[in-house]
């Protein structure tokens, strides 16, 4: 970069300089010489005189190329000069980012000076730093995670099989009861497995774009969980409307599954579920409301990280990870989507994620869908309530 830089100055110099004393000669060229002759030589002095002018003007000449080769090798100077400090701030900012690592990623290049181009690209490193040393600590935590939600189900196998292979004693039914816990701890790694594959999936971003509606995948999620709800007693309320939008309707639909599920889980015995999907200013949205535990207004966005959880349920006792929430986030961000979480104040949370539509603005056939009534009004749907049946 310096030699091309310099190499184009230098070429401008001569260029320029080159320029300016052919326009010089050419003007000293068209000069008229003015004779006034006292005597009868006039006619030679007239020639001495034309000669003499010429002679000048071949010395001129000379001199004029003597000094522009002399600029020349000083401009190729000056700009080898110039053009090494105009990139040594570059170099300096290549020589940090060559000293930066896993290690040290938290560094900046911390550039100061006047606001230029060089300025703007150091600000521009740091920010892709910034969101590198982000990304970096999530993984970190996510691998910790994830090794320690491995290691104890491997462990409580191992000391499964240990017990019944070293009691002599054990009769069919013993090894019955062991087979039947290992099954369901290998049930437990796969759904965490699934889960793993399925949020880093989502975080590479979509493969395919094709067409889905939310309230579709709203109805299969429902028509899925409605056991689970009729065991824990669990009220639905549906209020769903068109909602189409496009991308990957396998993650949207894991999606929406995810949200149902969570309100299904994290909910009180007799509780509450609202499901809404419909257009909204635009877009397309889905929204789950559900009652449960109260949840600290501070705590809401802890939810929405890999393997976090509140309270003291752990994947052992309720066979739950505390992924789906951030595979939900994940799969969200994948979409462009946006999400809206907030604790509500009795206790419970609600979520809603607004898609891009599919739909054309002002489509008369996709009017905006009302606002849901929220959990606080009169339900009158029954616990598990079906989700085939007439939406309200």
């Amino acid at each position: 970069m310096r030699v091309r830089l310099t190499a184009l100055y230098s070429a401008l110099f001569t260029i320029s300089g080159a320029v300016l004393l052919t326009i010089t000669y050419w003007l000293m060229r068209r000069s008229k010489w003015v004779i006034i002759v006292y005597d009868d030589s006039g006619p030679e002095i007239r020639e001495h005189l034309e000669r003499l002018r010429a002679a000048q003007l071949r010395a001129l000449l000379t001199q004029f190329g003597f000094a522009f080769a002399v600029m020349v090798a000083i401009s190729i100077a000056l700009g080898w000069l110039v053009a090494g400090r105009v990139l040594r701030p570059l170099r300096t900012m290549t020589a940090t980012i060559q000293q930066i690592s896993a290690r040290n990623v938290h560094e900046r290049l911390a550039a100061t000076g006047p606001r230029d181009e060089m300025k703007d690209l150091a600000d521009t490193v740091d920010g892709l730093l910034g969101r590198l040393e982000t990304a970096l600590n999530a993984h970190k935590r996510f691998v910790a995670n994830a090794a320690h939600e491995l290691r104890t189900p491997l462990t409580l196998e191992r000391a499964l099989l240990e017990e019944i292979l070293t009691d002599r004693e054990a009769g069919l039914e013993s090894y019955r009861a062991t087979s039947e816990r290992l099954l369901a701890l290998s049930k437990d790694q796969g759904r965490l497995l699934e889960a793993l594959l399925t949020l880093a999936s989502s975080e590479r971003g979509l493969d395919r774009q094709e067409p889905f509606d939310l309230s579709d995948l709203a109805r299969q999620a429902l028509d899925s969980a409605h056991l689970e709800a009729d065991a824990r007693g669990v009220r639905i309320d549906t209020r769903i409307a068109p909602a189409p939008s496009a991308g990957d309707p396998a993650l949207a639909g894991r999606l929406v599954a995810n949200l149902v599920d969570n309100a299904v889980h994290h909910n009180v015995t007799g509780g509450r579920i609202e499901v809404a999907t419909g257009f909204r200013a635009g877009r397309a949205f889905v929204s789950v409301a559900n009652t449960g535990p109260a949840i600290p207004p501070q705590q809401v966005g802890r939810l929405f990280e890999p393997f976090q959880r509140l309270g003291e349920r752990t994947a052992r006792s309720d066979g739950h990870h505390g992924l789906g929430l951030s595979i939900v986030r994940a799969i969200a961000t994948a979409h462009g989507a946006a999400i809206t979480a907030h604790a509500l104040p009795d206790g419970g949370l609600s979520v809603e994620i607004c898609f891009p539509t599919t739909a054309a603005p002002g489509d008369p056939h996709m009017p905006d869908t009302p606002q849901p009534h929220g959990l606080h009004t009169s339900a009158t749907s029954s616990p598990g309530h079906r989700p085939n049946h007439p939406d309200r």
